[in-house]
């Protein structure tokens, strides 16, 4: 993974500061009754498009018609960007179907990676969406490569979808081909597959990224989040668990696999699906993403208390957290930041050498909001800390007389491996340096953290995967960064 993430990129997609990113979300729809799905997918894709921006894509089929013809559409892009009418219309007839959106780093972002993937092969037709990274990939490319197969891409994707084709061979059904793969997996996969007749959700043993199952009418749901149900209609079923194989039959039956699932206890929910990649509105796990965020700001509250007179969040990540912090500590809680929605992607973005700043283009200071006072501003991480000395010293001109700066994460101190965008340690701004080089450098009056202890409060005893911040990985991580090499 190309890691080095520039101010102008990270605006142009969307976000504020130098925030981690998600690798992309996953939406699978299969209505028994033969109604057209490619709408709702769209819908549950726009739902997601917090998840990855680069690009997205639909795969339909009609289970009544000829087995192993689909009708896909894919591009690079915003959803809304790739699909128009035209588009959704060439995808009418398809009662199942699967959809991805995706984020990807630079030197990857091509049509050739965009998901989701369909593969022809003697058993028929598969359709594949993944959510994750690979920590074995180069292995399981090797395995394939010396057999013959040809690489149509560069993403770990392709290399699950290809053991699944093969496995598919020499077993009953797709089911067992999918539960036999799984045992060649090593890392962070959720998959949702469409066969000729069948919608399967799959979750790694691990249960790095989250994936749910919903109906509405007479059509089943794979999502990667419970806001996607909420969009469409549907009524939220359950959670697909770690290490099983969820699969949706055209009579209707919901089958479970759950050979490769692990005692609770040994599941590595990615704890930052919590404090920052998930949808507010989404429920994890049984757990509340609004909830998890509230609790964050109230740690920081308790732990780390500082004597001022407003509480601001950076949006759109900082804002339930600030809303926590301000609850647990009687400080008022505002509004500092106005973000303007309408700045896309594509925007022109400051050179060099002019006087506007991305920073500023994308996000503007309320001074009446902030003149004169003592600020205490959250927000979800620091990465590279790009960004924060700026958003600091905004506030500053505004006006405000103190700013406060409280994280509601503990500091990045390791790369993940796992499907987010946490660098190289060398490029963590935590990584070598105190807490009050941090705050020098990003120029706050003070500077808190959320304590690592606190993290399992935020999900409700859960197991996570905290790596990023400890250092403990729930999986071996490989000898050396493939990142760059199979991104995803």
């Amino acid at each position: 993974m190309n890691s080095t993430m520039t101010e102008e990129r990270l605006l142009a997609e969307g976000c504020i500061g130098d925030e981690p990113h998600e690798e992309c979300g996953v939406f699978g729809m299969y209505d028994l009754e033969g109604h057209d799905v490619a709408q709702s997918i769209y819908y549950g894709l726009l739902s997601l498009q917090h998840r990855g921006q680069e690009s997205c894509g639909i795969a339909v089929s009609d289970t009544a018609g000829p087995k192993g013809k689909v009708l896909s559409h894919k591009g690079m892009g915003l959803v809304n960007e790739v699909f128009g009418k035209d588009e959704i219309g060439k995808l009418a007839g398809g009662n199942i179907g699967v959809g991805h959106v995706r984020y990807s780093t630079a030197g990857s972002s091509t049509m050739e990676n965009a998901q989701p993937l369909v593969l022809n092969y003697i058993k028929g037709v598969l359709g594949l969406a993944h959510n994750g990274n690979l920590v074995n990939t180069p292995e399981l490319r090797d395995e394939l490569a010396r057999t013959g197969a040809i690489f149509q891409t560069t993403i770990d994707s392709e290399v699950i979808a290809y053991h699944i084709a093969r496995e598919r061979v020499n077993t009953r059904n797709v089911e067992e081909a999918v539960a036999k793969a799984m045992k060649k997996l090593k890392g962070a996969y959720s998959l949702v597959i469409m066969s000729p007749r069948k919608l399967i959700g799959v979750r790694d043993p691990q249960g790095f990224r989250p994936l749910c199952l919903g109906k509405r009418d007479s059509a089943y749901i794979f999502a990667s989040e419970s806001c996607a149900l909420d969009t469409i209609g549907a009524e939220f079923i359950r959670d697909v668990e770690p290490g099983e194989i969820v699969t949706v039959t055209k009579e209707g039956q919901i089958l479970s696999n759950k050979e490769m699932c692990q005692p609770a206890g040994k599941h590595s929910r990615c704890v930052f699906e919590y404090i920052y990649f998930s949808r507010p509105d989404s429920v994890s796990d049984g757990v509340s993403v609004y909830q998890s965020r509230l609790i964050a700001g109230a740690c920081l509250a308790k732990d780390s208390p500082v004597e001022a007179d407003l509480v601001v969040g950076v949006p759109d990540s900082g804002n339930a957290a600030a809303l926590g912090y301000s609850l647990a500590s009687g400080i008022p809680y505002g509004t500092a930041f106005v973000k303007n929605s309408y700045v896309g992607r594509t925007f022109i973005k400051p050179g060099q050498s002019s006087r506007e700043s991305s920073v500023r283009v994308k996000l503007n200071v309320l001074r009446e909001a902030v003149k004169g006072k003592r600020i205490i501003m959250i927000d979800d991480s620091i990465v590279r800390g790009t960004t924060s000395d700026r958003i600091v010293t905004m506030l500053r001109e505004a006006g405000a007389s103190e700013v406060h700066m409280r994280v509601s994460s503990p500091p990045f101190l390791h790369p993940c491996y796992f499907g987010t965008d946490i660098p190289s340690e060398e490029q963590l701004i935590a990584h070598n340096r105190t807490v009050d080089e941090i705050r020098q450098i990003i120029g706050a009056d003070s500077l808190a953290y959320l304590r690592i202890e606190r993290l399992p409060e935020l999900v409700h005893g859960l197991p996570v995967c905290d790596a990023c911040f400890s250092g403990r990985y729930p999986v071996e991580p490989p000898k050396e960064d493939i990142r760059g090499e199979y991104d995803r």
